[in-house]
């Protein structure tokens, strides 16, 4: 395992380990729990658990599966909004020596159905902490119909599920069918720690820790197969990145169920920082989790949360001076204008993706500012990056651009019960074809460049739709942008832009296109332009598809109506 130099952050601290240590998940937490078991390891508005507590929780619900029968390497997952709870169970599930299946809570009952029955899910872990909001034992006995009348809760016999045989449910919540929390803790009295020991001690660092399903849109999801090994060194090498340390707070509000959330969760975890959260994003909750957390690294890293908290009334009064470092994925222009929000924390940017753990290239504290905003910088240890012609396989060179494909120790290991979708994603030197479109410097670093397929063809010209929305989103009362292409008789397909104002400011159609003249190409100029108040959403990205598909629904109505 290659060295890596790290910074000492102060005279008689301990120093970092300066290698890439694999570890599984449980033993990670149990590690650091040992080193530090009085730190905050889990932090939320009104919940603060220590490493030690949350080891002992995550035990707990380990012997409490080991009751219920699920054993070594079977499929658990975790239909949970971000909690506590939900972190412990991650963990416990590992501890169990089993495979984490993250579930989207966005998910609607005819689409849980087949995450269950593709994952070959044994057990599934729910809670009732957000019943006020969506109730999510209750999305699970919609998808699963007779789940209420199943006479043993501890070996259910579904139709629509047959390998599941429990559905635990966490909290005070009690429902024929399942397992309460109660129940789950009695079964977990009956399996001692040395049996979990044992259990623990067989987890192969290269064996599976989670399945985590990729949202699509035109597809079903599939479910990447990440090792322990992949997801441990990646994101101990991110916390590396950022110089982390025991006494870091790292704010990361993404959903537990996407690797923007879990990620940093694994960061803090090897470094023995804490990790703070809240059960769902909303910026005026988030501004003062801040204010009182004062966390030192900021992850919010896709747009729309961050443009929420910069946009807000309250942002400009919320002290946040001891954040010194962020991550944000975004085109040049709109991470100028997140970094002029924040001056003093240095923001970085990166290159991932589900398949590729999670992290693929990141920028270092140390790049200058264009360097940080206008590429996603160099490969992480341990991951090779290459750009190569998407039609012949051959290396392009420095700053052409091409295919991204990559390989190296955070690679996923394919699609679960997906052998055609991984035999056509990987060739045979190992190499993952990501279906993004970038290009390297010659330092090696990369530019995202966006997908290979979300080129729009506008007359015969290509129009990548990351420059439209770069260039709008500089315009003053944009707060967020995305371009589609819809079809056109004339130049067969035409940009179309949705735009989100910016709390408090105005625009016009007409000033939006005003602002693109002049500014960009004629046939860059959006055909279209719609206003919209909320975005179309998987775990953290917008969604495009939707978008277009409501603008298609629009225009075919209008000209139905005219003829």
């Amino acid at each position: 395992m290659g060295a890596t130099s790290l910074t000492r952050r102060g005279a008689g601290e301990a120093q970092t380990d300066t290698w890439a240590e694999a570890v599984t998940l449980g033993d990670l937490l149990l590690r650091t729990a040992a080193r530090h078991p009085d730190r905050d390891a889990v932090v939320f508005p009104s919940e603060r658990v220590s490493y030690a507590e949350l080891a002992h929780r995550a035990r707990e619900l380990a012997r409490g599966l080991m009751g219920l029968g699920i054993g070594s390497g079977e499929k658990v997952g975790v239909l949970m909004a971000n909690s506590p709870d939900c972190v412990a169970t991650i963990y416990g599930i590992a501890l169990a020596g089993a495979t984490v299946v993250p579930i989207n809570t966005r998910y609607r009952a005819v689409e849980l159905p087949y995450v269950i029955t593709n994952a070959e899910l044994a057990a599934i872990v729910t809670s009732d902490r957000i019943d006020d909001y969506v109730d999510l034992l209750g999305l699970i006995q919609e998808a699963l119909p007779g789940l209420a009348e199943a006479p043993q809760p501890t070996s259910l016999s579904q139709a629509a599920a047959p390998v599941l045989r429990a559905v635990a449910v966490l909290g005070t919540r009690r429902s024929p069918g399942t397992v309460n929390e109660a129940g789950l803790l009695e079964a977990a009295a009956t399996v001692t720690d040395a049996e979990l020991d044992h259990r623990r001690a067989g987890v192969a660092v290269r064996g599976t820790a989670l399945v985590l399903y990729t949202s699509g849109t035109t597809a079903q999801p599939r479910g990447c197969i990440l090792t322990h090994e992949a997801l441990i060194r990646c994101w101990t090498n991110v916390g590396r990145v950022f110089e982390i340390h025991f006494e870091d707070r790292c704010w990361a509000p993404c959903p537990l169920f996407h690797l923007g959330a879990v990620g940093p969760m694994l960061m803090c975890a090897a470094h023995g920082a804490a990790f703070v959260s809240d059960t769902f994003f909303e910026a005026t909750s988030a501004l003062g989790l801040l204010e009182r957390e004062r966390p030192t690294i900021l992850y919010p890293a896709y747009p729309p949360i961050t443009q929420a908290v910069l946009t807000h009334p309250a942002f400009p009064a919320t002290d946040l001076t001891t954040a010194r470092a962020m991550l944000n994925v975004g085109p040049p222009d709109l991470l100028r204008q997140m970094q002029r929000a924040l001056p003093h924390v240095i923001q970085l940017s990166l290159y991932g993706l589900t398949e590729g753990g999670g992290a693929i290239t990141y920028n270092r504290l140390g790049d200058d500012l264009d360097v940080r905003v206008e590429t996603t910088g160099t490969a992480l240890p341990g991951v090779d990056v290459k750009v190569i012609d998407p039609e012949t396989g051959d290396d392009r060179a420095a700053n052409q651009e091409g295919e991204i494909v990559i390989r190296g120790v955070s690679l996923c290991e394919g699609y679960y019960r997906d052998p055609e979708k991984t035999a056509r994603q990987f060739d045979d030197d190992g190499w993952f074809h990501t279906g993004d479109r970038g290009s390297l410097d010659e330092a090696g670093r990369l530019r995202f460049l966006g997908r290979l397929k979300d080129m729009l063809k506008v007359g015969g010209e290509n129009v990548a739709p990351a420059e439209i929305e770069a260039h709008l989103g500089l315009h003053p009362a944009v707060k967020l942008v995305q371009v589609v292409g819809v079809p056109d008789e004339r130049l067969d397909e035409v940009p179309a832009a949705f735009v989100e104002l910016k709390p408090g400011h105005t625009a016009t159609e007409q000033d939006l296109l005003d602002h693109c003249r002049d500014q960009i190409a004629r046939f860059k100029i959006p055909r279209y332009i719609r206003f919209v108040s909320e975005w179309p959403m998987s775990a953290t990205k917008v969604q495009k598809e939707p978008l277009r598909a409501r603008l298609l629904e629009e225009l075919a109505t209008t000209e139905g109506e005219r003829r």
